[in-house]
């Protein structure tokens, strides 16, 4: 290990990886906040713009709004890109060993990028849902403690479960209400009703996505699976971004070789023989295979958006599971999931993560090019 950190040009390439994905993420995280927004706080029969979005943004966060959770995003998708490329670099150097050209079919880095696109899921999932849960306060209208509903004496269980919740008293009276026709010898069923946490929320009713955005309170009300919500949605998104992600741009390198072997005198029998293409030419094939595999995938990157921004408490888990608690949706759905009451929004702001894709693909690979050519 310390040869490798040692190695001049292991440190080059990895100062470039990690120097291009964060360049590339900081000139589109405006494009992903907007994107995000979009497809949260769309309805089915309201849909956002792109305007009314970045004006919502910047009347409660100011311009930094934009990047809220930027960090946490840069940090996550600098570890996933690296684990994304680092698996596909392994696998397609199984296909390549023996060959003459070193060629790589577009089936096998299909292949190879599904692969990859799931060991990517699996490091960004719990950066994504920080993140996203930072956007989502940055355009939201966080009420003063002022302005609250008066505050009731709860027991230290609800204060331990429910962070920064005021409890409801329209729900607790309602359910006391409920309950006052049944014969009962307790003392005061107002106050061992507000022992159950189930009972102060109303229904089950979580407090606001605002008011669970940090690590510390994502953890505690929620436990430490909660940072993995999403995973299916996330990890049928990842793979088959990054597998045609590699597959066009595979596709897309062989044309560009054949056009530029044309006219050539000998006919090139190699690759090799053909030449480099140009890191331009290269960076552009990789902005267009960014687009396309950011089309293919995006009803996923909603349906984990979505279901990121639902803060579903410990102990509502707990009734669930106790409950058998099934999966609403078709068997397509749940293996993907996709909650049956997203399927007319699911591809809202396809347009934005296109064109964020496309950007921040173009400049990763344009800026890692560069970098490596600077410091070699």
């Amino acid at each position: 290990m310390d040869e490798l950190l040692k190695n001049k040009v292991f440190a080059t390439h990895a100062l470039a990886g990690v120097g291009s994905v964060t360049l590339g993420t900081a000139l589109t995280y405006p494009l992903d906040t907007v994107k995000v927004i979009i497809q949260v706080g769309s309805g089915s029969s309201k849909q956002l713009t792109t305007t009314e979005v970045v004006n919502r943004v910047r009347s409660f966060s100011g311009n930094s709004g934009l990047y809220s959770g930027f960090w946490w995003l840069a940090v996550g998708r600098t570890l996933g890109v690296g684990a994304r490329f680092g698996t596909y670099e392994i696998l397609t150097a199984f296909y390549k060993d023996g060959r003459e050209d070193n060629h790589v079919h577009a089936s096998e880095a299909l292949l190879a990028g599904l692969i990859a696109g799931f060991a990517e899921s699996l490091i960004t999932s719990p950066f994504e849902l920080i993140q996203v849960r930072a956007q989502i306060t940055s355009a939201s209208r966080i009420p003063k403690s002022a302005s609250l509903t008066e505050k009731l004496a709860v027991a230290p269980l609800i204060q331990r479960l429910l962070h920064g919740y005021t409890p409801d008293p329209k729900a607790l009276n309602y359910s006391v209400g409920l309950l006052s026709t049944l014969t009962t010898k307790h003392p005061n069923m107002m106050s061992a009703l507000r022992d159950y946490p189930w009972m102060m929320t109303g229904s089950g009713r979580p407090p606001s996505v605002f008011n669970v955005r940090k690590p510390s309170q994502i953890i505690s009300l929620e436990g430490w699976g909660s940072l993995w919500r999403g995973l299916r949605s996330g990890v049928v998104r990842d793979s088959v971004f990054s597998g045609l992600f590699f597959a066009t741009w595979q596709s897309l390198h062989r044309a560009m070789l054949d056009w530029k072997a044309v006219g050539m005198n000998p006919e090139p029998r190699t690759d090799d023989e053909i030449g480099p293409l140009s890191p331009f030419a290269v960076s552009v094939a990789a902005g267009v295979s960014g687009s396309v595999a950011a089309a293919a995938s995006h009803c996923f990157d909603t349906a984990k958006c979505r279901s990121q921004c639902v803060v579903l408490p410990k102990f509502l888990s707990m009734e669930r599971k106790l409950l058998k608690w099934r999966t609403p949706g078709k068997r397509f759905e749940r293996a993907t999931g996709i909650h049956p009451a997203d399927r007319n929004l699911l591809f809202r702001g396809i347009g934005l993560r296109m064109a964020r894709s496309g950007i921040a693909s173009f400049v990763m690979v344009g800026s890692y090019f560069l970098a490596v050519d600077r410091l070699a």
